[in-house]
């Protein structure tokens, strides 16, 4: 039955067997309906009943698949990190390094949500540590040895994981791509009494996120390869 909103409600809560021609309880099923989850309530709404409540099962019967709540959030960064499409490697590292970041920033996107959960998870899975293996890679190539690469790489993720919360977490005040916008937020900064933001207005009033990523991370990769120098 469709609510008022036209929406289904979630399913029932089911113990024991899935009903006859119910799909079995997966990882892959548990890893959606958390996806859905945080789409609706954030990273904060995440948990064992709520998924359990929208898969329509007991949430005791995840325990078969996931390591609780922690396990749910480490499946989440796995999630982004797993769907990645890592370009081939060319040996010149500049430019590896960069097609990492804009690869990376491709999943991201995709998973805004859960993407900050990268930073915060300890992962050992084979899809989290390929992106890692491919920038230790490609820093090796640049001549770093292996405790200056971990560095350069941990200095890479917070840089590339900082720029994409400014991009899909920030508000308009902090430039826009809107048109009406940036006519808005030019004209409240160049009547502002500070000089140099106003003489910077109509910079500082509009944001061009794919633009400014990639200014952003091929100066990071920049300052990153000068150090092995």
């Amino acid at each position: 039955m469709a609510t008022a909103h036209g929406s289904t409600p979630d399913a029932p809560m089911r113990r024991g067997r899935p009903r006859k021609g119910a799909e079995p309880l997966s990882r892959r099923a548990i890893i959606d309906a958390t996806l859905a989850v945080v789409a609706e309530g954030g990273i904060d709404a995440i948990s064992l009943r709520a998924v359990a409540r929208r898969l329509g099962v007991d949430a005791k019967s995840l325990y078969n698949h996931v390591d609780g709540k922690e396990g749910l959030l480490d499946a989440m960064a796995e999630e982004v990190l797993g769907s990645i499409e890592l370009p081939s490697r060319t040996g010149d590292p500049a430019a590896d390094l960069k097609a990492i970041a804009h690869a990376f920033r491709a999943s991201a996107l995709v998973h805004s949500a859960v993407a900050p959960l990268i930073l915060t998870r300890q992962l050992t899975s084979l899809e989290a540590l390929a992106p890692v293996e491919a920038v230790l890679a490609s820093l090796a190539d640049a001549g770093f040895g292996p405790r200056e690469s971990v560095r350069q790489l941990r200095l890479l993720v917070a840089a590339v994981v900082g720029m994409l919360l400014r991009e899909y977490g920030a508000g308009p005040a902090f430039g826009t791509a809107d048109v009406a916008g940036i006519a808005a937020r030019e004209a409240d900064l160049t009547e502002s009494s500070f000089p140099h933001v106003a003489e910077a207005a109509q910079f500082l009033a509009r944001f061009d996120a794919a633009a400014e990523f990639d200014v952003a991370v091929g100066q990071v990769v920049s300052a990153v390869l000068s150090a092995a120098r």
